[in-house]
């Protein structure tokens, strides 16, 4: 059976805390998988004090008998791939023969990351706000079928002709001169390197995921960015170039949709997002925004850009559990709002001073509406919520926060992280 953990807003809610979580202490879980998405993504997770970042490597790997894969549904850049390895080796992971890549997915060249960077200085105002590492231009080549795929590293003169032929059309897309600074023959001769290198982590996907259903191993799959990023359901075109919802779980792993036994939807107790693109309930140029940013440590993980924030919206998040279909929720980061006599959360939206009952699929519309608040008391003064780890040991209106979103939303609340630390979480 496999349990799936996906984010509900924009990213950053905290999935991997859960995942190491869930893979900790005799976990029953001994097969994580990423299913789509690049090292545009970042998870950080705290063990024993020692902090891990991940990109495009499963978090699932701080779990010493937890394989891990990266499927055919993610874009791997492999240098990156092999710095995050060697640094998590570092830290002290014996990671070597627990992490495949399936050799169906997608490969990330400096040239997609050059592309990247250009297409952002075209689009000038209207930029998307995209790490610039390459994600969207290296999916752009593998819907038009010009993309080079991690199978086809092993065979050299295949290899190096498709890599040519994508740089020949690229030129032709944006110039000479725009992409003088790349050499297409120096990206050849540091694959060379790589291609023995990555041979022993290269596997076949549908054989693998097939052999861990038939063994009725438990499956935990990993989403990256959150749903809001998603490249039909989120704010398009400010989002990511991937199916970051439960859809990519099924094209980018090939798991059986019967085997499914939750859907955890990961949801901070306020709202942040990276980059640009709408915020209806955005508070970062007054003091609650910049409260929630220094409380909660607000800097990304993968592009280190200081995050947007503003208070929970319920609008927002009940649109995503209509299209993710959670069967639960993990609340995160209460204990940042620690910090506030009173809390707002949003539960409706006007626009042209109509209440809505959908959410905007225009960013126009979505810039026009109006957010109606429902505000709740704090609990500052009357008690923490910081490490707590028994749900009788919350202050009475953290409670009647938590409860307010669950009978909002209609999802029950089974986690709720009060710390970045492993052990500073609360499980009803």
């Amino acid at each position: 059976m496999a349990t799936i953990v996906l984010g509900v807003q924009f990213g950053d809610e905290g999935k991997g805390k859960l995942i190491d979580a869930l893979l900790s202490n005799g976990s029953k879980f001994k097969f994580c998988a990423r299913a789509a998405g690049g090292d545009n993504a970042g998870h950080t997770v705290v063990v024993e004090g020692r902090k891990y970042d991940f990109h495009i490597i499963p978090s699932g790997l701080l779990s010493p008998e937890c394989l891990n894969l990266i499927g055919s549904g993610c874009v791997v850049n492999i240098p990156s791939f092999f710095k995050e390895l060697s640094k998590l080796q570092q830290g002290g992971l014996d990671a070597t023969d627990r992490i495949f890549i399936s050799d169906r997915a997608h490969i990330v060249f400096d040239l997609h990351q050059l592309a990247d960077r250009i297409e952002e200085q075209e689009l000038g105002k209207g930029e998307i706000g995209t790490t610039k590492r390459g994600i969207g231009p290296c999916y752009s080549t593998k819907a038009s079928r010009s993309g080079v795929r991690i199978g086809d590293i092993f065979d050299k003169e295949l290899f190096d002709g498709r890599l040519r032929t994508m740089h020949d059309a690229f030129e032709k897309r944006y110039g000479k001169k725009a992409l003088k600074s790349y050499d297409v023959e120096d990206e050849i001769k540091r694959f060379d390197d790589y291609r023995e290198q990555l041979r022993t982590y290269v596997v076949d996907q549908i054989e693998l995921i097939q052999s861990v259903e038939k063994s009725s191993t438990p499956i935990l799959i990993e989403g990256a960015n959150a749903l809001m990023l998603d490249i039909d359901s989120g704010t398009y075109p400010m989002v990511t170039s991937s199916n970051t919802g439960l859809g990519g779980v099924f094209t980018g792993l090939s798991i059986s949709p019967f085997q499914i036994d939750e859907i955890i939807g990961v949801v901070k107790a306020y709202t942040t997002r990276v980059g640009s693109g709408p915020f209806p309930t955005e508070q970062t140029e007054n003091e609650i925004g910049k409260t929630l940013q220094l409380v909660g440590h607000e800097v990304g993980v993968t592009s280190g850009r200081p995050r947007r924030c503003g208070w929970f919206d319920g609008v927002l998040v009940k649109y995503s559990t209509a299209i993710n279909h959670y069967t639960v929720f993990n609340l995160t980061k209460l204990d940042v709002l620690d910090e506030f006599d009173e809390i707002k959360i949003a539960v409706e939206y006007k626009r042209k001073g109509n209440s809505i009952s959908n959410f905007p699929a225009t960013l126009k519309q979505l810039s026009e509406v109006e957010v109606v608040y429902e505000t709740l008391a704090g609990w500052k003064g009357t008690g923490t919520t910081k490490g707590v780890t028994q749900w009788t040991d919350l202050p009475d209106n953290a409670k009647k926060y938590v409860e307010f979103i669950e009978k909002f939303i209609g999802v029950p609340v089974k986690w709720i992280g009060t710390g970045p630390g492993r052990d500073e979480t609360i499980i009803r």
